[in-house]
């Protein structure tokens, strides 16, 4: 019975294997997604039971509630959606697809960044029982769209043929690794659907469009990634076809996690408009042949186009007597009729095209029955999209009449190979004697007339059976002359080296022996000298060269041979400054060896040479003043087959001086010159940076100078120490006690950094302090040459105050001054720190437009200090008691008023070293003067006004003036009164005399009247 069950069991493990489970898979995560573009999530489940239809049931778990399920949309239940979705549902933005019975595709057409999140794929049970899984999720992030393509919009009116190009410009800012892949579209006139021209993949691989295979395979069309962004578009020669609205459309691809591509965004650029004007294609067909032909010989004709667009595709037919014979289209496929078919198999015939525009038809060997007349038809053609030719144009040539030639009277031609009348010395000349008429045997007998001579020189003769008999002059020099026969009718004499002596006439006798006839031409050939055309220049890019900078020198040689290869030789040569006459000092032969002179041996060491036809170039590295001076190049040019330069030379020239000024480099140092403050305490130990921001190239040291300024005023820099450029320390006059150098110390912490470390700061060590560098350029010699020096800012070192602590009162109080009178501020300590210590006092004053202002310091040891000397009657300090400091005023004036504060700062004695050491300082509140103006006595009234003055004491002297003139003025009327009596009292007199001698009447009476008168 155990046994029964046992098997029953088995059985049943079995059937359940033979159903399977049922298992959901959906598109593997995380997903990555651009918002505004749609996105697709697949979905499929196998080992299902029931229907082969399954349903399935969307859901998704947004990352602000990852425990929240979310229903978006189901493909058996309407009602499924939740309401933040069912809008998007309803109008088809969000939907499913079904692929299969078993498999779907849950659509999003517009993403919402609010759509990222957790997306559940859920089937219901169809099954008997449950058994596997019946749900599968994945991630899906929305990204923003940064993709942006860009290009100007503009109408281009071009000819066909010309070149195009046109760029955009592609920029993406993805946090994630996403690829780009960037098309090109002409969208023609005609129809919406745009054309792809090329394109380059998000794999980097360029594919050009259907239309355009052909034209990218000839590099026609071109597209180039410039820098990161921009993709330019490139059309050798633009076709009719080119024409519409040109634009770039950029795609942005990033992998899934099952390694297939998805396309996240897509851009488009503005159109340009493009116009292109087809070329005149008009043209005109001629056929050229000779009138007449020998018997056996070969006949050609060639059909020529004349015009039409530059790279036409055309087709020839040839016709004889009226009917079509051959034919060759744009593709170079060869059509013929049955009889000249035989003839090209058998090589009598060939129809081929000479070029573009130019068809030949080829008779190896005329005869009778290829007399007649001959014509060609030229059409031009264009490939249809469809593949085959169509005809856009059709032209005929001019009838041309062939016949037959009767043998005629032999005819020579004699010239030069190349056909030019002049060649170089040393070049080869090929001269060519051509026979005219029927084919027969021939000899030939060339002839030379030289310039200075009347007689002709025989060069060398060839018999009919090709025997060569060379002249007597020609019999020693016979590898340097040739004569050859080219076919039956030419034979070609060769000069392999010319000489200036081989100018002259030169004679071709073609002989036949048959009919007993000799025929005669002859042709003149001149042979310049190289000397005649030689000219050599030398050059320099930068003459004016700064000290161990690199100049050049550059050598070059023009002929108008520059083509004909002859050997050169180039030999430099120097004159030094202040000195007379050149000396050469490298020699480079013309199969580049370099021979170096030992006069000036510093060039061989620094001087990189190189030679190529008709240029030597000479690079001189770390220039020096000896290299300072004049330079000449000199050529000489040998025969052209010189197998050594030790052959005589056939030409030699020589440049013009070049002179090279070597002069100092201008220096690039900068050091940092912004000003610090280090506060320390006492004993301790600091560094001081000098940071060197930049420097000049080349083989440059530095040298660093620091130095010192105490605090008080206008003290001097005194030089602490010196690291010269060797690096060898030196220190300053002041500083090189033994207490010195063990105190300072300078260190080279890196190329551009250098540092000043002090040990144990004292109150002494106080002050600024400052670097100097100095730039130095090492020479090869060994010299060295200064080239600049900076100066840093300065690192104020400053001590901290320790021990007691000070403290000033800090009332704020205003004091009222009347002008002219004196006022007292004064300054209370609170705090007065130890017995043992001394006190110093600053007073200050400020007003609101103008900076603070130090008056007068009262120092600790009771030395008085005055900030401006001018104030020394004006201003009395002093200290009334150990803890009030007093500032007087005296004779206050307006513009005294302001605001008054004082600094005191306490010190003590430092046992070791034995200083003063500040320990503390505080400061008190501003004290407000407001000066008020005072009511003047009298006498200083008039002494305070300049016009009352002024007419005080001009007034006195006017008055004394006036009465001294008026007294003069009486004196003189007193004067002129007395003449003036004096004189009546005489008229008087005289009248009494002569009254008197008439006699006398008068009576008493009368003259005690006149008297009383």
């Amino acid at each position: 019975m155990a046994r029964v069950l046992h098997m029953a069991s088995f059985l049943l493990f079995l059937t359940e294997l033979s159903i399977g489970q049922r298992e959901v898979t959906v598109q593997k995560g995380p997903l990555f997604r651009a918002e505004g573009y749609p996105v697709s999530i697949s979905c499929n489940v196998t080992g299902h039971q029931g229907p082969s239809e399954q349903h399935f049931q969307w859901s998704i778990y947004l990352p602000t509630s990852p425990e929240q399920e979310i229903q978006i949309v189901s493909t058996n239940a309407g009602d499924f959606s939740y309401a933040l979705y069912a809008k998007r549902v309803k109008s088809r933005e969000i939907y499913v697809e079904r692929v299969q019975a078993n498999s779907v595709f849950l659509h999003i057409s517009n993403l919402q960044m609010k759509d990222a999140g957790e997306y559940e794929c859920h089937t219901p049970n169809t099954d008997g029982k449950y058994f596997g899984s019946y749900s599968a999720k994945t991630n899906l992030t929305v990204i923003p769209d940064t993709l942006s393509a860009t290009m100007s919009s503009q109408i281009l009116n071009k000819e066909e043929g010309e070149a195009l190009e046109l760029t955009c410009e592609v920029f993406k800012v993805t946090e994630q690794h996403t690829h780009l892949s960037v098309t090109w579209y002409v969208m023609q006139d005609k129809g919406n659907q745009a054309t792809k021209i090329i394109s380059l993949s998000r794999d980097f691989v360029l594919i050009p469009g259907p239309l355009y295979t052909e034209r990218f395979a000839a590099s026609d069309v071109r597209l180039e990634k410039l820098g990161g962004s921009t993709f330019r578009l490139s059309i050798g020669r633009l076709q009719p076809s080119d024409q519409g609205q040109l634009f770039c459309e950029a795609m942005e691809w990033i992998q899934d996690p099952d390694e297939t591509w998805t396309s996240i965004t897509k851009k488009q650029t503005d159109r340009t408009t493009l116009r292109v004007q087809p070329e005149v294609r008009d043209f005109q067909v001629n056929l050229t042949a000779a009138s007449a032909f020998a018997e056996g010989k070969p006949l050609e004709l060639v059909c020529l186009v004349v015009g039409g667009g530059q790279n036409p595709q055309l087709q020839g037919v040839w016709f004889f007597n009226g009917t079509e014979i051959a034919s060759i289209d744009a593709g170079g496929v060869l059509g013929l009729k049955k009889d000249y078919k035989e003839r090209v198999d058998q090589g009598q015939l060939q129809i081929s095209k000479l070029s573009p525009k130019a068809f030949s038809l080829k008779i190896f060997s005329a005869g009778r029955k290829d007399e007649g007349t001959y014509r060609c038809s030229v059409a031009e053609v264009v490939r249809t999209q469809m593949g085959p030719w169509q005809v856009t144009q059709r032209k005929q040539s001019p009838d041309s009449h062939v016949h037959l030639r009767k043998p005629t009277a032999r005819s020579v031609d004699v010239s030069t190979k190349n056909k030019q009348e002049t060649v170089w010395e040393g070049e080869e000349l090929a001269l060519l004697c051509k026979a005219g008429g029927d084919e027969s045997p021939l000899s030939v007998t060339w002839w030379h007339f030289s310039l200075d001579q009347n007689q002709p020189e025989l060069m060398a003769s060839m018999e009919q059976d090709g025997t060569v008999h060379l002249g007597n002059s020609y019999v020693s020099n016979h590898g340097n002359i040739r004569l050859e026969k080219v076919n039956w009718a030419t034979f070609q004499l060769d000069i392999i080296s010319a000489a200036v002596t081989d100018s002259g006439i030169y004679q071709c006798m073609v002989s036949e022996r048959t009919r007993n006839l000799n025929w005669t031409e002859s042709t003149s050939v001149t042979v310049r000298p190289l000397e005649s055309s030689l000219e050599v220049n030398l050059m320099s890019r930068q003459p004016q060269v700064k000290l161990a900078d690199t100049f050049d020198l550059t050598c070059l040689v023009r002929a108008d041979y520059s083509n004909f290869r002859v050997p050169l030789t180039v030999m430099w040569q120097f004159q030094p400054a202040r000195s007379q006459g050149f000396h050469q000092f490298v020699r480079v032969t013309h199969d580049g060896a370099i021979e170096w002179e030992n006069l000036l041996p510093q060039f061989q060491k620094k001087t990189k040479v190189s030679q190529s036809p008709f240029r030597s170039q000479l690079l001189i590295h770390d220039a020096t003043e000896e290299e300072a001076g004049m330079y000449q190049c000199k050529v000489q040019v040998y025969g052209r087959n010189s197998l050594s330069t030790k052959s005589s030379v056939k030409a030699t020239a020589t440049s013009h001086p070049l002179k090279i000024d070597i002069s100092l480099p201008k220096s690039k140092l900068k050091v940092n010159s912004s000003n610090q403050t280090q506060e320390l305490s006492i004993n301790s130990n600091t560094k001081i940076d000098c940071s060197i921001l930049s420097l000049s190239t080349g083989n440059v040291h530095l040298a660093i100078i620091w130095y010192f300024s105490s605090i008080s005023t206008n003290a001097s820099w005194l030089k602490i120490l010196e690291m010269d450029q060797t690096n060898v320390i030196k220190y300053g006059d002041e500083f090189h006690t033994p207490r010195s150098v063990q105190k300072f110390h300078t260190k080279k912490v890196s190329q551009d950094l250098f540092q000043l470390q002090i040990l144990n700061v004292d109150d002494g060590d106080q002050g600024r302090y400052r670097c100097t560098a100095e730039e130095w350029l090492l020479l090869t010699k060994g010299t060295w040459h200064k080239l600049g020096e900076k100066k840093s800012g300065s690192t104020e070192l400053k001590l901290k105050p320790t021990g007691s602590k000070v403290r000033i009162s800090k009332v704020v109080w205003t004091e009222n001054a009347t002008e002219y009178g004196e006022v007292t501020i004064r300054c209370n300590l609170e705090i007065s720190g130890s017995s043992a210590s001394l006190f110093s006092v600053m007073w200050f004053w400020s007003r609101e437009s103008s900076e603070s202002k130090m008056l007068v310091h009262l120092q600790h040891d009771g030395v008085l200090e005055y900030g401006d000397e001018g104030l020394r009657n004006h201003l009395q300090c002093y200290r009334s008691s150990p803890a009030d400091f007093v500032l007087k005023i005296h004779q206050v004036e307006m513009k005294d008023a302001g605001m008054y504060w004082c600094k005191v700062s306490e010190w003590q004695l430092h046992r070791n070293p034995s200083k003063w050491i500040n320990q503390a300082t505080d400061e008190s509140q501003h004290v407000s003067l407001i000066v008020l103006p005072s009511e003047l006595p009298f006498p200083s009234r008039i002494c305070s006004s300049a016009p009352l003055l002024y007419f005080l004491v001009t007034c006195p002297i006017i008055l004394f003036l006036l009465l001294l003139a008026a007294l003069l003025c009486l004196y003189w009327k007193a004067r002129q009164l007395a003449r003036l009596d004096f004189k009546a009292r005489e008229e008087k007199a005289l009248w009494v005399d002569l009254k008197g001698a008439r006699g006398r009447t008068v009576s008493r009476s009368e003259e005690e009247e006149e008297e009383g008168n």
